[in-house]
């Protein structure tokens, strides 16, 4: 009910455009209070729910396949987990309230956030009650159920990507920039893009980030304040691409950047990300209270890949999210060498002392706040290169 009075009188003042109380259509104005109320959600629905995980024992227990790790990740066992919750919870709630929902990409946005965010909570659920579950069967009984498999979760993904893909591609059918491939810094290569290859991107990216995200949620603090750069400098991008201005030039002509009708509203969902993002360091920076777990980081990458899509920013992603492309390929040379000098010397070799990368570091004797604080260091300055880029075009 309440929802429903807030988007009644919102409309009002669109409709009506009265005076000063403009400001409230204003995406600038949506995107800042997104902010502002994501970070305030969960910063007030933290502690209830932390102390709800606690009661159900949804803790992590970390285990690696080295001792050394193990020690150093002893200190968070029984920590609580599936505190994405809180994330996608505050990105859903800030997204309705501001955000224009007769947006397309804006619909589709939430659709991805709610859908990965279930197979996260999927997967934690059955990772994490394990133990539950077993006590309840007779003596002797097995329970090897850990969570959803990689297969199960990587068909969750393509499947949602698929759909995504092929509605995007037909929603912006007569629009030719909205299937153009842009190459940051060459402001004249671009590819356009059939429905065949378009599907393929959105598939690749989405299903990329989700992993990537995924696989950098390993210390505290790490994944989401990364996550919160990011999604600041998508939100940048989404508030350049505004509509412009009835015979005045657009910032986003002004750059050569792809102008695609209706894709500035992704700054209400991007700033909601990036306060939610804010709001839940304030419980997971070290020592963390809660673990976003796979229920906000495949949220948290999925939604990131999708709005780069829609700006048709994709490989700019890569840039500005490079530590989360970082962390992926250490995965894919780690076990791809192993495998292949097991197969070749009969014994498999390592190329870091240990992947993802973050606990290469650890292991070389980096502290955990040394580690997130560089990676960081590293994700702002990427993030500073990708916007840089811009100009360059």
């Amino acid at each position: 009910m309440l929802y429903l009075l807030i988007r009644a009188h919102y409309d009002w003042l669109h409709a009506h455009r009265l005076g000063f109380l403009r400001v409230f259509t204003d995406v600038t104005f949506q995107s800042t209070a997104a902010v502002i109320l994501s970070f305030v959600i969960v910063l007030a629905l933290g502690p209830p729910v932390i102390a709800w995980l606690r009661r159900q024992k949804i803790g992590d227990e970390p285990n690696f396949d080295q001792d050394q790790l193990n020690e150093l990740m002893h200190g968070k066992r029984g920590t609580p987990t599936m505190g994405g919750v809180l994330i996608i919870f505050a990105i859903a709630i800030s997204t309705l309230l501001l955000a224009d929902l007769g947006n397309f990409y804006v619909r589709m946005a939430l659709v991805c956030l709610i859908w990965l965010g279930a197979v996260g909570v999927a997967d934690d659920w059955l990772k994490l009650t394990t133990l539950r579950r077993a006590a309840k069967l007779p003596p002797g009984t097995q329970v090897s159920r850990q969570g959803l498999t990689s297969l199960e979760k990587l068909l969750f993904q393509v499947g949602l990507a698929i759909v995504l893909g092929i509605f995007t591609y037909n929603y912006g059918l007569h629009v030719k920039e909205s299937h153009t491939l842009y190459v940051p810094i060459f402001k004249q290569f671009s590819m356009e893009l059939g429905v065949g290859t378009f599907v393929m991107i959105v598939v690749l990216v989405l299903t990329g980030t989700s992993n990537a995200v995924n696989l950098t949620d390993g210390l505290d603090g790490l994944a989401a304040g990364t996550s919160a750069i990011v999604s600041a400098t998508m939100l940048i991008l989404a508030l350049i691409q505004e509509a412009p201005t009835p015979g005045v030039q657009s910032l986003a002509e002004h750059l050569h950047l792809p102008l695609i009708i209706a894709s500035d509203k992704m700054a209400v969902v991007a700033g909601s990300m990036f306060g939610a993002c804010l709001g839940f360091l304030w419980f997971n920076c070290s020592p963390a209270a809660v673990f976003m777990g796979d229920t906000g980081s495949l949220a948290l990458g999925g939604l990131l890949g999708y709005i780069a899509i829609v700006l048709r920013q994709e490989l700019l992603l890569a840039i500005c999210g490079g530590i989360f492309v970082a962390e992926a390929l250490s995965v894919m040379l780690q076990v791809s060498w192993f495998k292949y000098t097991r197969i070749r010397f009969g014994e498999g070799r390592r190329i870091f002392l240990m992947s993802p990368l973050h606990h290469h570091f650890q292991r070389m004797g980096w502290s955990e706040t040394k580690v997130v604080v560089r990676f960081w260091l590293i994700s702002a300055i990427l993030a500073m290169l990708a916007l840089a880029t811009i100009k360059v075009r």
